[in-house]
């Protein structure tokens, strides 16, 4: 079988920790090449994992080679521009959450792709969980009925990531983009991705940046992390985005998704995700069926291996739909959907009021 060649721009946390691990163990891939704008970090990388080529743009990449696919793992203000490069390339492209860091560069890159005829992949983890997509499964089936109602909530009480995670212009929000995003998809995936028209959300900014100053290293002049997950330092750092977000979106089929996500509340945390439909409904949190028997309702434990590696799972998935010319599940259709949801939210708690979603 001839090898998928890959090339992987963003040399991150995310792709360091959690994508690279997939390739390495796969025989049927080749990461051909890797590109970062700190072109020193994209060295060591290359060198870490034993890639033959590192560039410092995904241009001087493109015009040095020619990969089957190009894994997007940069900050989300430049995945726009790096995954219309590479659609332009006639490469395929997976990006990670989100796709853009606004709404009109998501659809620019919606035309980059269609117009160009490459697949595009969202890489939204969660929905490729075992769990995730068996709950799916019994949605499609109608196990649940008319599938009416949705809750999902991320939340975490002091938990913001280090870096350009927090800074608007490089991230395009806080949380509602780092983590909401996960659970959010989550849900309207279980809920079989009905069409969102509208959203009433507030947005909340109360507690700020709650951190120690980052530490400075007096001689090598690096910023220490404050998390495992703190992104790359940015010359023109503001803390400027939300706390936590909490609304509703409503749907073409009548259905809604009740939502909330924080990096910073004074409250319990909160990582759960329920679908109801008029015959029964679904937890993740436990895995259960909930299912209606005449007055009574009969709750049961959904039996199954469904352990596994959510980021192999979507992997695989991409390299399948490539292999054998199928539509990834989270299209670039539905990618540009996410996103409408996700600005929605920042428009909706600004006007203070529910919107119409546009896209």
């Amino acid at each position: 079988m001839e090898k998928i060649k890959i090339a992987v721009v963003g040399t991150g946390n995310i792709c360091r920790s959690a994508h690279m691990p997939v390739y390495m163990k796969r025989d049927d891939v080749e990461v051909i090449a890797c590109a970062d704008i700190d072109f020193e970090k994209a060295k060591a990388f290359a060198e870490k994992f034993g890639i033959p080529a590192a560039y410092s743009s995904v241009e001087e990449l493109l015009a040095n080679c020619k990969p089957d696919y190009v894994d997007v793992c940069t900050w989300p203000a430049a995945h726009g521009p790096v995954s219309i490069a590479a659609a332009n390339a006639g490469c395929h492209v997976m990006c990670e959450k989100p796709i853009c860091h606004n709404l009109e560069d998501a659809l620019a890159l919606k035309e980059a792709v269609e117009r160009n005829g490459v697949k595009f992949m969202l890489a939204v983890p969660l929905r490729y969980g075992k769990a995730a997509v068996h709950a799916r499964k019994l949605v499609d089936e109608g196990v649940l009925g008319d599938v009416y109602y949705g809750k999902t909530a991320y939340v975490r009480q002091r938990g913001i990531p280090g870096g350009w995670f927090s800074c608007t212009k490089y991230a395009g929000g806080g949380p509602i983009i780092d983590i909401g995003v996960h659970r959010i998809d989550l849900a309207w995936y279980m809920m079989g991705c009905p069409k969102p028209v509208s959203v009433s959300a507030t947005a909340s900014y109360k507690i700020g940046d709650y951190r120690e100053e980052p530490k400075v290293d007096p001689v090598t002049g690096k910023v220490s992390a404050t998390n495992s997950w703190s992104g790359a330092q940015v010359p023109d750092y503001k803390f400027d985005v939300e706390d936590s977000a909490c609304g509703v979106f409503r749907f073409e089929n009548g259905a809604q998704l009740i939502f909330e996500t924080a990096w910073s509340f004074n409250g319990p945390i909160n990582n759960s995700t329920q679908v109801a439909g008029e015959k029964a409904g679904i937890t993740l949190e436990p895995f259960k069926l909930y299912k209606a028997d005449g007055e009574k309702l009969v709750e049961e434990n959904i039996e199954g291996d469904f352990a596994g590696d959510i980021f192999e799972n979507e992997i695989d998935h991409f390299i399948d739909c490539i292999r054998n010319d199928k539509t990834p599940s989270s299209s670039i259709d539905q990618a540009v959907q996410l996103q409408a949801m996700l600005m929605g939210i920042y428009e909706s708690s600004k006007a203070g009021h529910e919107i119409k979603l546009t896209y």
